[in-house]
């Protein structure tokens, strides 16, 4: 068995993180590949001191915001910022795609679709421009996509489903499409393993004591293709880890 361990992190500020424990996090994790998504930076802002890892970014235009990052101890192929190659989403710094040989590793922070359902319509765009390139890839190699995907798939992946029915991250229109992408031939790892797990969230709100109270969300996942769910050895949450508004999830994999 060759086990792979990934983990991916909304981390909410790298460099605010880096204060607050990530570099130990990272070192005492081992992973093979760990995957940072909402940097706030440009990579010239900070030097990230982890020995033994490759560094890859794609930053935002605008300071301070979005931005992901991919920290390997495996030589890519290659690595592409802009995958999907369309104007619309490039200047944001919302995906990263490796290719590892065996698979392609996809990095993501999805747009939110903000109060109010304000870019609901420039959302929906984006997840149906994402859908077809991972599928063009699947066509190619299995695929690992993580990240933030700013959506709680079904009312067992938040606290309170009722009251936030057709919030941001919780629409019909959002969670349709997330249905629509599993429909494909891909698999929500967390779920395969854990069906029917509740109270397991990786996102809660500043406010009201959420995390406290873990009046949370899972809205942060690794999904594969549906050949390699056989492959799945863990999945996890890492809710005693924090430094962020989210906490780290895990993938273990053999691939």
């Amino acid at each position: 068995m060759i086990k792979t361990r990934l983990i991916s992190w909304n981390v909410n500020g790298l460099r605010a993180c880096m204060q607050k424990g990530f570099i130990e996090f990272a070192e005492n994790q081992k992973a093979d590949f760990i995957c940072i998504q909402e940097t706030k930076m440009q990579e010239h802002q900070a030097e990230v001191p982890l020995d033994g890892y490759k560094k890859f970014f794609n930053s935002a235009e605008k300071k301070g915001y979005s931005g992901t990052a991919v920290f390997t101890k495996c030589q890519p192929l290659s690595v592409v910022n802009d995958g999907m190659n369309i104007e619309a989403h490039s200047h944001e710094g919302r995906m990263i795609t490796l290719d590892m040989g065996d698979f392609y590793l996809v990095n993501v922070y999805t747009p939110n679709s903000k109060d109010g359902l304000l870019r609901i319509d420039y959302r929906m765009q984006w997840e149906d421009d994402l859908k077809e390139y991972l599928i063009k890839l699947d066509s190619e190699k299995p695929v690992i996509y993580c990240g933030d995907l700013n959506v709680a798939h079904n009312e067992i992946d938040l606290k309170n489903p009722k009251s936030n029915r057709n919030n941001p991250g919780f629409s019909d229109r959002e969670r349709e499409k997330i249905n629509d992408l599993l429909n494909l031939g891909f698999v929500d790892t967390f779920r395969y393993l854990y069906p029917d797990v509740t109270e397991k969230y990786s996102w809660w709100s500043y406010r009201f004591n959420a995390r406290k109270n873990n009046s949370g969300w899972r809205i942060d996942y690794f999904i594969v293709s549906d050949r390699i769910k056989d492959k799945i050895i863990q999945a996890d949450i890492l809710t005693e880890v924090y430094g962020s508004d989210h906490c780290p999830v895990v993938l273990e994999i053999d691939i």
